[in-house]
C-alpha cells in the first residue's frame, strides 16, 4: 500500500507541485512590485507542496481587471454634465501655492494621480456616529425624486439595516431608480443577509466580487470597502461608516461602535456617483449614464475638493503616494486617527522623518480594536515611531472606527481608507481630499477630542512587556500584509 501511494505521489502529486508552484514563479516575479513579496510567495509554494499554490490563488492575486475600465466606460463617465466653473480657477490654485508651495506640489500630485481637477464650490459636513449619520441619510433617500445609489462594505440585517430597507423600498415603490451594491463579504455579515431582503422588496442590488462564486474565488482577498450613497445626483455621502446598528450608538446598541461620516454637496458629488457607476457597472454590467443618476450640482459652499479612488485595478497605490506627498509637505502638524494602523515599512519612515524634522505627529487608534491579532501586530512597529518623536494615542472603548488625516490645519483627507496593507494595497476604497481651513479646523477639533479622551502611549510601556508578549507580537506583524 505504502509503495502504491509512493508511486501515485511520484506519477501525480510531484509533477502538480512542480508546475503549480512554477506557475506561482512566474506569476509573482511578473506581477508583485516588492522583492519581499516575490521571494516570500515563491518560497512558500516550493516549500510547501499545494498549500502554498492554494495560499496564493487565494490571498497573492492582488490585481483585478474590472470590466469597466477595460470597456473605456471611464472615459464616457468623465464626460458627464458638470456644473458651469466648477473647477477653480488657476488663480485659486496659484494662491494655495503661493501661500504654501507644498500644498501646491501635493495638489499637482493628486492631480497626476488621478487625472481629476479639483473642484471648487463644495459643502462638506461632519457627521459624528450614527445618531447624525444615519438620520440624516434615511432623510435623503425619503426626500428622492429620480435616483438613489448607496454602496457599503457591510450593510446588517438588523435595526440600522431595516431602517434603510424600509427607506429605499418607499422610494423604488414611488419610482424613484434605486441601485444598492454591497461587497460580497461584507454582505454575509449577518444572516439571513440584507441583499437578498432588498432584492425580495424589488429594490435593484448586487453583490461586489461575491464569494462563494468559485470562479471569482482567485479574487476573495479584493474587497470593496467604499461607503457611498448620492441621491438625485445633487446630495452626496462618504466617509468610513457602514450600516449596522452598532454606529446608532443613541439606541444603546450591545457592541457600540464610534465613527465619522460626511454629508458632501456640491460638484463633488459628481465624482461619488462617478466611482459608484463603476463599481456597479462592474458587478451588474449595467452602465449609469446621464439622468436620472447625474446632475449637475451647483457649487455651495468654499471647500476646494477631489474624489482619491484607491484600489487593485488601475488606480493602485493612489493612496500610499498621497499618504507619502502629505507627509513630505507637512510643515508644522500632522494628525492620523484610524480604526486599525499597520501600515508598511515606507509608510512607517516617512512618518519618523516628518517627526524628525519637527513637524508634531499625533497618532490616535483604539486601545483595543475589534480585532486582536491587529493590536498584536500593531505593538511593534510603535516603538520605533514614539522614539522619532511621534505621539501614539490609545482611545478606551467603545472602538472607534473613524478615518481622518490631518495636515497643517488646512488640508484634509476624509474617506474609508484604514492605515493597513488591506485597505492601502487590497481593497477598493474611496477619499476626498480637501483643502479649506475652516473643515480643517472642525475635524481638528474632533481629533483634539479623542485625543483629550485617549491615553499617551509611552515607550517604556512597549519595552517592559513581557517577552511571550512581545513573541506573540512579533508573529502577529508577520501576518501584516493580510490584516
Amino acid at each position: 500500500m505504502n509503495e502504491w501511494l509512493g508511486s501515485v505521489w511520484s506519477l501525480v502529486a510531484a509533477p502538480a507541485h512542480v508546475i503549480a508552484a512554477s506557475a506561482v514563479t512566474v506569476d509573482a516575479v511578473l506581477r508583485k512590485r516588492h522583492v519581499s513579496a516575490v521571494i516570500g510567495w515563491i518560497g512558500l509554494a516550493w516549500l510547501v507542496p499545494g498549500v502554498g499554490a492554494v495560499l496564493y490563488l487565494l490571498f497573492g492575486v492582488n490585481r483585478v481587471q474590472r470590466s469597466a475600465i477595460a470597456l473605456g466606460l471611464r472615459e464616457a463617465w468623465n464626460r458627464e454634465p458638470r456644473q458651469a466653473g466648477e473647477e477653480p480657477p488657476a488663480a485659486a490654485v496659484g494662491e494655495w501655492s503661493r501661500r504654501d508651495p507644498g500644498l501646491g506640489g501635493l495638489e499637482r500630485l493628486c492631480a497626476r494621480l488621478t487625472g481629476q481637477a479639483l473642484l471648487a464650490g463644495n459643502r462638506i459636513e461632519p457627521l459624528e456616529d450614527g445618531d447624525a449619520a444615519y438620520p440624516a441619510m434615511l432623510a435623503a433617500i425619503d426626500q428622492a425624486a429620480r435616483s438613489v445609489t448607496l454602496a457599503s462594505y457591510i450593510f446588517d440585517n438588523d435595526a440600522a439595516g431595516q431602517a434603510f430597507l424600509q427607506s429605499l423600498r418607499n422610494a423604488h415603490e414611488r419610482g424613484v431608480a434605486v441601485r444598492v451594491l454591497i461587497d460580497g463579504l461584507g454582505v454575509r455579515y449577518s444572516r439571513p443577509n440584507m441583499l437578498g431582503a432588498l432584492r425580495r422588496a424589488g429594490v435593484p442590488a448586487r453583490a461586489f466580487l461575491p464569494t462563494h462564486n468559485p470562479l471569482r474565488s482567485r479574487y476573495a482577498n479584493l474587497r470593496n470597502h467604499r461607503k457611498i450613497m448620492v441621491v438625485d445626483g445633487h446630495i452626496g455621502f462618504a466617509g468610513g461608516m457602514n450600516i449596522r446598528h452598532g454606529h446608532w450608538r443613541a439606541r444603546q446598541p450591545a457592541h457600540p461602535v464610534r465613527c465619522l461620516h460626511f454629508a458632501v454637496q456640491g460638484p463633488i458629488v459628481t465624482d461619488l456617483q462617478r466611482t459608484f457607476a463603476m463599481d456597479w457597472a462592474f458587478a451588474s454590467g449595467e452602465a449609469l449614464h446621464g439622468e436620472p443618476w447625474f446632475g449637475a450640482p451647483g457649487a455651495c459652499g468654499p471647500v476646494l475638493a477631489r474624489g482619491i479612488p484607491d484600489g487593485p485595478d488601475a488606480d493602485i497605490d493612489n493612496m500610499p503616494q498621497v499618504i507619502l506627498g502629505a507627509l513630505a509637505v507637512a510643515r508644522a502638524r500632522v494628525c492620523i486617527v484610524t480604526p486599525y494602523f499597520l501600515p508598511d515599512e515606507t509608510v512607517i519612515a516617512a512618518l519618523k522623518i516628518t517627526a524628525l524634522r519637527g513637524v508634531a505627529v499625533d497618532i490616535v487608534m483604539p486601545e483595543r480594536s475589534n480585532l486582536r491579532v491587529m493590536d498584536w501586530a500593531t505593538r511593534p512597529q510603535l516603538l520605533e515611531l514614539i522614539a522619532s518623536g511621534c505621539r501614539v494615542h490609545l482611545s478606551p472603548a467603545p472602538f472607534d472606527h473613524t478615518k481622518l488625516f490631518l495636515v497643517d490645519e488646512t488640508w484634509s483627507l476624509i474617506g474609508s481608507t484604514n492605515w493597513d496593507a488591506r485597505s492601502l494595497r487590497l481593497n477598493f476604497e474611496y477619499n476626498v481630499e480637501c483643502y479649506d481651513d475652516a473643515l480643517a479646523h472642525r475635524l481638528d477639533r474632533i481629533a483634539a477630542a479623542r485625543i483629550a479622551g485617549a491615553r499617551r502611549l509611552e515607550a517604556a510601556e512597549l519595552r517592559a512587556l513581557p517577552p511571550a508578549a512581545r513573541l506573540r507580537n512579533g508573529l502577529a506583524r508577520l501576518l501584516s500584509p493580510y490584516l
